[in-house]
């Protein structure tokens, strides 16, 4: 355990003080044991002459056996200076331009006129491959109201979604069926992603794409245009508000009745149908701070990929019949997002990046034997469908059916803080590559129909639509983007002895950055440092709802007020990647290629053959009278006899979620 300078000069204090107390112990009882030795009889001792030394001899060279030093070494030479984090905080410091890798010096030992050199940790790889994925059915088939008839339409099919996901899947980068678990296959997908970033050209695409695709891109862009700032989820979709509406098992039943002056009873009579707000999220956040260092040499080739590509697709087709014309219709639509930042950070900005004073004249080498890999591969899918068929009728009472509200959430946060050096050396190329690609597919072509005869003298209204679409990336790169330069026959000669083995000082050491600094943390890697960040989010949604609006077969209850909702779905796509590059120069011994992309795009059907219908036409076909009816008599008659149903009467309730 380490002490602080006060309480080691009190331990030693102690110490001293017991030694003075044993001391004087010794001294009083000193003299009667030496008349008590002196009286013994001494035996003379043997003497025996013992040889304490053995020769040994070097066996012949074997080759792939390696030293390594000792983790300290003690060299002659001038002490350098603490690091200000060190430093007493009322301690006032010389003005002196500090390189950037001095803030991340680990505590020196110093005594004399020696320096002990820092014993520096070797840099493992990490990965993270997370698939989280959601599927959920919820294809509701109901008859509530007592109307006496039935509804059975064909159920909607899934092939407008998949035409819709399968278009807008074409826009995104396909990485393969198979997860890139190895060195080789990482860097395989790295060619791939440049053949996907070199395919678009900003000039030849659709006017429902937007392309930008620079060495550097900067901003936010809000579906292909380039805003001071970017919308707040919050002005669009409250997650407390929606997950507060709708019914819970818990709540107390509203009044709905109230006596009236003469004494008669008047019942709220009203239907309220909610057969959407669904929310699908997918959430993830990576920050990479594994390694980093003011100085990196590569020697091979350095590729910079970061790449954001976002897709909405939708159908939001719907039929109502003309009998409502009356009602009231909502004016909601659905709405879009694609929002993407792209941010960085020089830690350069605003220094010279050089330090002042004499170089280092040590170093300490940690190695890397074969490739380092820095990997988070994320995939987040939800695939939900709500297609719902139903009928209703007013029963003379508050009625309220929910076959909607359902919620997925797949979320997941990263926080990677690894080790700092001063200079990394890769004797193989650099990856490093951070792509976000998100989409979001909605299928929402509603029809509702009435049935021959239906009306209400009570107020009226419908909302098909109010969707919400919304994909929201940033990337963060920590690094300059004019941080490159080519590396010189000095500084490549001097990477290659160290990576031949010699892990003598040389001329590295002689770097501008490294100006006023002490020995040196150096990591060299043997292989390729693949620094891979990839994130793809998918939503896939299908809410095509059929509902029929009949009378109550009593032929009563006229005057109820309906409230139809048959949308308010919800998609959310939300991505982060903060990712440590570089905290200075990188000389690069290969070629170098740096390319950002961004693709945004909007699928909106209008096509037929996403299953838009007509209304009237479907209930009229679809309605049937109750199989029961086996009075051929009563043919004709839309509401038969024996199926009346007293107002006071109970009456069904195939989803069981209805309020009376």
């Amino acid at each position: 355990m380490l002490l602080d300078k006060t309480s080691e000069a009190i331990a030693h204090f102690i110490g001293l003080f017991e030694t003075f107390l044993e001391q004087a112990r010794q001294r009083d009882s000193y003299h009667e044991f030496a008349t008590r030795q002196s009286q013994l009889d001494q035996a003379e001792l043997p003497n025996v002459d013992v040889v304490f030394s053995e020769n040994h001899s070097f066996v012949e060279f074997e080759p792939q056996i390696k030293w390594t030093p000792s983790s300290i070494s003690i060299v002659d030479g001038p002490i350098p200076p603490l690091p200000y984090s060190t430093l007493p905080i009322d301690l006032e410091l010389p003005a002196r331009d500090v390189a950037p890798h001095a803030v991340m010096k680990a505590g020196w030992i110093n005594g004399g006129k020696s320096i002990a050199l820092p014993d520096i940790e070797p840099l493992g790889s990490v990965a993270n491959y997370i698939n989280q994925m959601i599927g959920l059915s919820d294809d509701d088939n109901f008859n509530v109201g007592g109307s006496g008839l039935k509804f059975s339409p064909e159920p909607v099919d899934n092939t407008g979604l998949e035409i819709l996901a399968e278009q807008a899947s074409e826009i995104l980068f396909q990485a393969g069926p198979d997860v890139p678990g190895s060195s080789e296959a990482l860097i395989a997908l790295s060619d791939a992603l440049v053949e996907y970033v070199e395919s678009f050209e900003p000039e030849a695409t659709p006017d429902n794409v937007f392309v930008q695709k620079d060495t550097v891109i900067e901003g936010t862009y809000v579906n292909g245009e380039l805003v001071e700032e970017a919308p707040d989820l919050n002005d669009y979709f409250s997650f407390k508000d929606r997950m507060e509406s709708g019914p819970r098992s818990d709540d107390p039943l509203p009044f709905n009745a109230q006596a009236g002056e003469d004494g008669i009873v008047v019942i709220d009579q009203s239907v309220q149908v909610e057969m959407g707000q669904n929310t699908l999220v997918n959430n993830a956040v990576l920050t990479n701070l594994w390694t980093g260092s003011p100085v990196m040499a590569v020697l091979g080739n350095h590729t910079e990929l970061n790449v954001i590509s976002q897709v909405n697709a939708y159908a939001d087709m719907d039929s109502v019949s003309a009998m409502l014309e009356s009602w009231q219709q909502e004016t909601s639509s659905t709405q879009a997002f694609n929002i993407a930042t792209f941010e960085r950070s020089d830690p350069l900005e605003g220094t010279s990046g050089t330090g002042s004073g004499s170089f280092p004249q040590q170093w300490v080498v940690t190695e890397v034997e074969g490739d380092l890999l820095i990997v988070n591969w994320i995939q987040q899918f939800t695939f939900m469908t709500d297609n719902d068929i139903g009928i209703v009728s007013s029963s003379g009472a508050t009625s309220a059916i929910y076959s909607g509200h359902n919620t997925a959430l797949n979320s997941v946060s990263i926080y990677e803080l690894g080790f700092a050096y001063d200079l990394i050396v890769v004797g193989g190329s650099v990856y490093d590559i951070n792509v976000i690609q998100q989409m979001n597919v909605l299928y929402d072509n509603d029809v509702i129909g009435a049935v021959d005869g239906f009306q209400t003298t009570g107020s009226g209204s419908y909302d098909t639509s109010g969707n919400l679409l919304w994909n929201e990336a940033h990337i963060h790169n920590i690094g300059g983007a004019d941080r490159f330069e080519t590396m010189s026959d000095a500084y490549r000669q001097a990477a290659n002895n160290l990576a031949n083995g010699d892990h003598s000082p040389n001329s590295m050491l002689s770097d501008p950055a490294f100006a006023g600094s002490g020995a040196l943390r150096v990591l060299y890697i043997e292989g390729d440092l693949i620094n891979v960040q990839s994130i793809r989010q998918t939503n896939i949604l299908a809410d095509a709802d059929q509902i029929a609006l009949a009378m109550h077969r009593s032929g009563f209850f006229n005057d109820s007020d309906w409230t139809v909702t048959t949308g308010n779905n919800a998609l959310l796509n939300l991505a982060a990647i903060n990712d440590l590059d570089s905290l200075g120069k990188t000389y690069v011994g290969g070629n170098q290629y740096s390319q950002e992309l961004l693709v945004q795009a909007d699928i909106i059907s209008t096509s037929p053959e996403f299953g838009w219908q007509s209304s009237d036409a479907l209930i009229n076909e679809a309605v049937a009278f109750l199989s029961n009816d086996s009075d051929t008599d009563n043919a004709g008659d839309q509401y038969p006899d024996q199926n009346y149903l007293l107002p006071e009467e109970q009456h069904s309730d195939g989803l069981q979620s209805m309020l009376s």
